[in-house]
């Protein structure tokens, strides 16, 4: 009787779709699935948020703001970018002399070029 059971059973199991059938086209409903990955790719978020420049909080807010948006204009943004961190360097250099000759360890030195920044940024030189 076992056996009688296991047969029906086995009788009532339709064969699955094999790995090569599926990617070699050989099922009929290849072009339904490609059409849903498909549908469900385009509708789908993007995997990460675009990402932010980080800006200055006081951007226009600084004394020198003025003057460092009207050349910024002038002279165009990324000549502009190129003489800024070419100021910023030089800037750094005379920071890294002046430890140097009082003696200052690499602390302290980091601690006045992240000093240096925030007053530059208060100031509107960042802007």
């Amino acid at each position: 009787m076992a056996a009688a059971v296991s047969f029906s059973a086995a009788s009532r199991v339709r064969a699955l779709p094999t790995w090569s059938s599926s990617v070699c086209g050989g099922g009929d409903d290849h072009p339904a699935l490609a059409m849903s990955v498909l549908a469900r790719r385009r509708s789908a978020r993007p995997l990460r948020s675009p990402a932010r420049m980080m800006g200055n909080v006081n951007a226009g807010k600084g004394v020198f703001a003025p003057l460092v948006v009207v050349a910024r204009n002038i002279i165009g943004r990324k000549r502009f970018n190129q003489l800024r961190g070419k100021a910023i360097a030089l800037h750094s250099q005379v920071i890294t002399e002046f430890c140097k000759t009082i003696g200052a360890d690499s602390k302290q030195r980091q601690g006045l070029i992240r000093l240096a920044k925030k007053n530059g940024e208060k100031l509107g030189f960042l802007a």
